[in-house]
């Protein structure tokens, strides 16, 4: 059974920096993942795509409100995936979940959360100004 279970949400001032890190089991996702995300949702707003990696080439794609303070990376003998965030705002806080997919198909469909097939349960992230 693939659990990804998110960890290392908190509360940190704006400006200050957080690393949230994603253990994914019951798969070896280096293996059988086409690609792995970053998504949040903010309090009253709708999901949105942070960052993806596509796992076999490594290669990173980014919301235009994350590049350059945003990175996620992998290591694939861990299982993990990792998201180092930097120069936090406010409007960083929200729910972080890491997500994973595994189906065959249009790439494209990992820079959406409607093309993700497996979902951890979130950590939370609070920035105060």
């Amino acid at each position: 059974q693939v659990q990804l279970v998110e960890s290392g949400g908190g509360s940190v001032q704006a400006g200050g920096s957080l690393r949230l890190s994603c253990t994914a089991s019951g798969f070896t996702y280096s293996r059988y993942s086409i690609c792995m995300g970053w998504f949040r949702q903010a309090p009253g707003k709708e999901r949105e795509r942070v960052a993806t990696i596509y796992t076999g080439s490594g290669v990173t794609d980014y919301a235009d409100s994350v590049k350059g303070r945003f990175t996620i990376s992998q290591d694939n003998a861990k299982n993990e995936l990792y998201l180092q965030k930097s120069n936090l705002k406010p409007e960083d806080t929200a729910m972080y979940y890491c997500a994973a997919r595994t189906s065959y198909g249009d790439i494209r469909r990992c820079l959406s959360d409607s093309g993700m097939d497996y979902w951890g349960k979130g950590t939370l992230v609070t920035i105060s100004s």
